[in-house]
């Protein structure tokens, strides 16, 4: 068995550079082991068809189904606060780009779709 280094290319926050980020600013990656990606919105469609679409551009991105163990949604109703939050409790290694690292190391010349 041979043992190759994979590089990846991490941020401060140890996910892929190349990581499509959710767009609305109410959205983030959160940092804990299968970290949740958060959306929040007052309307519950919204926060659901960015979901979608964040997952969508990350699959994408990534060139195979994201693992997604579990979707959580909850509520906020502090004062100023969206009330929805729909997270998606992602696998941080592919949130780092692991996959993609691996198969770039495995066959050079491959690079996913853009």
């Amino acid at each position: 068995m041979s043992e190759k280094l994979v590089e990846l290319d991490l941020d401060d926050a140890g996910l892929s550079a190349d990581l499509p980020r959710p767009q609305h600013p109410r959205d983030e990656v959160q940092q804990v082991p299968y970290r949740p990606v958060q959306f929040r919105d007052d309307d519950l469609p919204t926060a659901l068809e960015r979901s979608a679409t964040w997952l969508r551009d990350a699959q994408k991105w990534l060139g195979e189904p994201l693992d997604v163990i579990a979707v959580h949604l909850d509520y906020d109703d502090r004062d100023g606060s969206p009330y929805y939050e729909v997270k998606l409790l992602c696998n941080e290694e592919d949130l780092a780009g692991a996959p993609l690292a691996v198969r770039r190391a495995t066959r050079p010349g491959d690079r996913p779709p853009p």
